[in-house]
């Protein structure tokens, strides 16, 4: 059975209601392990969601919660130890061109390979598309993220923000049932960051597509995220699901965007607090 969100929360989005539209995603009571040399990590435990088309689905937790690692779940590159996750009602088992994914790092490009090659290049690679439509698809998706005039340039001439946004057009063009993002503007400084959320909600504005986007910055979540759900420390359990579908940057630093981030960084400080203090006892017996 799903577990529903936090129904003590008044933000939460709680059980579906009836007549509501069937889920492109569900994540249902996924506990998710890894292997380091000397342990198995549980990184995520029991954890319970739904994604519908359009949404704009923030993972937020603190560091070591599993945000990336239900990502990598969902991307069909790790198998749950215990729950499932369907895609359009079918089991996840592997990667496929359905999930594109985004990631922090810069060097996810191609180097030898200009802007435009670097976007063709997984339309050839899956032959999801007819070869005489791939250019023509290609040239859509960088001029949508406004690289045009740099189609034919290499990555290495660009900055870390440009990289980005044809990393985001190379999945985009792919056309995604989601598209998975792993703190992609992380690394960015504080104004190219906003620019790429910008960009990304003006995107998501014209195509309406749906995306997973993992971020440990309150803030970044309530700006980006339609709904967000908040994760407590390792390993990762649901906290809470929470609305923020009226939240962009103009509405930052209002009092209804304060309460909510105060809420969520109360909710993250409890947590950690109870986690800490468990450790402790768990040391002096």
């Amino acid at each position: 059975m799903k577990m529903s969100a936090d129904e003590n929360d008044p933000g939460s989005s709680g059980e579906r209601p009836a007549g509501a539209p069937a889920p492109l995603l569900e994540v249902d009571g996924v506990t998710l392990q890894y292997k380091t040399r000397d342990h198995l990590v549980t990184a995520t435990y029991r954890v319970s969601f739904d994604v519908f088309p359009a949404d704009r689905f923030v993972l937020l937790g603190p560091s070591g919660c599993g945000k990336s690692t239900l990502l990598k779940g969902v991307g069909g590159f790790m198998k749950p130890v215990e729950g499932t996750m369907r895609l359009k009602g079918r089991a996840i088992e592997h990667p496929g061109p359905d999930r594109m994914m985004v990631f922090q790092e810069f060097d996810q490009l191609m180097p030898w390979k200009t802007v435009l090659a670097n976007v063709m290049f997984p339309m050839r690679v899956s032959r999801a598309f007819p070869r005489n439509e791939i250019r023509d698809r290609a040239m859509a998706a960088i001029e949508k993220v406004g690289l045009t005039k740099f189609r034919d340039v290499h990555p290495h001439m660009l900055s870390g923000g440009m990289k980005q946004r044809v990393a985001i057009a190379r999945a985009m063009a792919m056309e995604p049932d989601i598209l998975l993002m792993d703190e992609p503007y992380a690394a960015l400084d504080a104004l190219t960051r906003r620019q790429m959320q910008e960009e990304l909600l003006q995107l998501w504005d014209d195509t309406r597509f749906a995306v997973l986007f993992v971020t440990h910055s309150i803030e970044e979540a309530i700006i980006v995220g339609s709904r967000i759900l908040v994760l407590s420390p390792h390993p990762g359990r649901v906290k809470a699901e929470l609305n923020a579908h009226q939240f962009t940057h103009p509405e930052q630093g209002s009092a209804e965007f304060m309460a909510l981030h105060r809420r969520i960084h109360n909710m993250l400080v409890a947590e950690r607090l109870e986690a800490q203090a468990l450790q402790r006892e768990a040391v002096h017996g």
